[in-house]
């Protein structure tokens, strides 16, 4: 699984990075170093063009998608849901069922995106020679050449019933979750699921709103991206979520 993960790159390196058209400044994140469910994060995505605010947003190929770089909240919430609360259960969404579960297969077929991160944490159980109980040890696991990972992703809109008008900015939410898969390289060997990052060469076809064919996009998750991974133990502080800065990452006895 995933959950955890560090996101520090700036907008203007993502819209390059990404071919990105459509970003705002004044929704611009700052960079985090514990990204935590709930937490608003980057994700890039198409969308047709809004008329009428989001709930216009059919991706239904008639006119061209703008590929925009969105603060969306991790954990999706369904369209049906009752509480937008059931989001921070549903943080991930198993590759290979994402396609046929209730809370994603909508989002699978129409509303991809990809998630930009630097790495995420893992934790592994040891034991304390000394007193012989066990403890959860984080490591941050991230590519080896220090490129960004684009964690295949799936969003959703959420309409709160408590706000009349669909034009009101404050009616929609636009939440998210992470795709994951069996885990490989240095993440295997901590846990048995890793998040899911997609080739550059498959972010086109994965972002298309126009491919709505499920068969077709699971034939882009076969994999995960190439690459060497490296993991590295790090502090206990980055278990609590008041807890921020670059001095994570930083390597720690195991």
């Amino acid at each position: 699984m995933c959950g955890r993960y560090v996101s520090t790159r700036s907008p203007e390196d993502l819209t390059r990075l990404f071919h990105v058209t459509d970003w705002r400044p004044e929704e611009a994140l700052a960079p985090s170093w514990n990204v935590a469910p709930t937490d608003e994060v980057y994700a890039v995505l198409e969308r047709t063009p809004r008329d009428h605010g989001d709930a216009t947003a059919s991706g239904d190929g008639t006119t061209p998608a703008h590929r925009e770089l969105r603060p969306l909240r991790w954990g999706l919430v369904p369209s049906w849901a009752d509480d937008p609360k059931i989001g921070a259960r549903l943080i991930n969404a198993r590759m290979e069922t994402a396609h046929e579960k209730p809370a994603f297969r909508r989002a699978f077929t129409r509303h991809r995106c990809l998630l930009p991160a630097d790495g995420f944490y893992e934790w592994q159980s040891l034991e304390d020679r000394a007193t012989g109980k066990t403890r959860k040890q984080p490591y941050f696991i991230h590519p080896a050449d220090e490129q960004v990972m684009a964690l295949a992703g799936l969003y959703a809109y959420w309409r709160d019933p408590r706000v009349k008008g669909d034009d009101d900015p404050d009616a929609w939410l636009m939440t998210c979750t992470i795709l994951t898969t069996e885990a490989t390289d240095a993440a295997g060997r901590l846990h048995p699921r890793m998040p899911l990052a997609l080739t550059p060469d498959h972010y086109d076809a994965w972002l298309d709103p126009r491919h709505q064919n499920a068969d077709d996009v699971r034939a882009l998750l076969t994999q995960p991206a190439g690459g060497h991974l490296d993991a590295r133990p790090v502090s206990p502080a980055v278990n609590s979520v008041r807890n921020n800065g670059p001095q994570l990452l930083d390597e720690a006895a195991a």
